[in-house]
């Protein structure tokens, strides 16, 4: 059989840091940055069925989310302000991302490509599905620079405030959701969020 590098090129996704620009108190790779957006895709599309009356598959999402960054293997993580500077940056970015997409695929035997086509380009049949990663992405974003305010670096100052204002625009009720219920907590230290309401509770105390 022949040597496929797949598997072997995606584990390198740990040495692609986001926030090229920012100065990071704690960098964040790729890879750790794609599990997390996994975990919230996944609770986005429970919301979508057990509050807002959907149909959609939580675990598929979770899956698109795992893979949504695969591509930056190639590219690398471009930062925003970059890849949304104007229309034409945009679209010729698109460019590269497809062509990147084509390459991973490549790293695959060729009776499984088809089956990971799917999971590393939108596809118009998974739109909904691709809306609720994209929300996912966001909060995770918007959780890294909660993080790094808690830490008191003020370099993500901005880039929290502009990050919460991209969310409120998606107008996704599972995003605001989340943002009721979850956000919060990321406030809170380690001792406080493992008390719960009682501050006189042991840490990890589940009794």
């Amino acid at each position: 059989m022949n040597e496929e590098k797949f598997f072997a090129i995606i584990s390198r996704m740990k040495y692609i840091n986001r926030w090229g620009l920012m100065r990071n108190t704690i960098t964040e790779n790729i890879s750790e940055h794609s599990l997390e957006t996994a975990f919230i895709a996944h609770v986005l599309a429970l919301y979508r069925n057990v509050r807002f009356k959907g149909n959609v598959d939580p675990q598929r999402c979770a899956l698109l989310a795992m893979y949504h960054d695969v591509t930056e293997i190639i590219t690398g993580d471009l930062p925003t302000p970059v890849k949304y500077y104007n229309a034409e940056i945009r679209a010729e970015y698109d460019k590269v991302e497809k062509m990147a997409e084509e390459k991973m695929l490549s790293y695959l035997p060729e009776d499984l490509r088809e089956y990971y086509r799917p999971l590393l380009g939108h596809t118009e049949e998974e739109k909904e599905l691709w809306k609720l990663v994209k929300a996912a992405d966001k909060l995770s974003a918007l959780i890294k620079c909660v993080e790094e305010r808690q830490m008191g670096n003020s370099d993500f100052t901005d880039a929290e405030k502009s990050t919460l204002e991209a969310i409120h625009e998606m107008n996704l009720p599972e995003a605001e959701e989340f943002l009721k219920e979850f956000m919060p907590a990321y406030n809170g230290t380690l001792d406080k969020q493992a008390a719960g309401d009682d501050p006189q509770r042991p840490r990890w105390d589940i009794s």
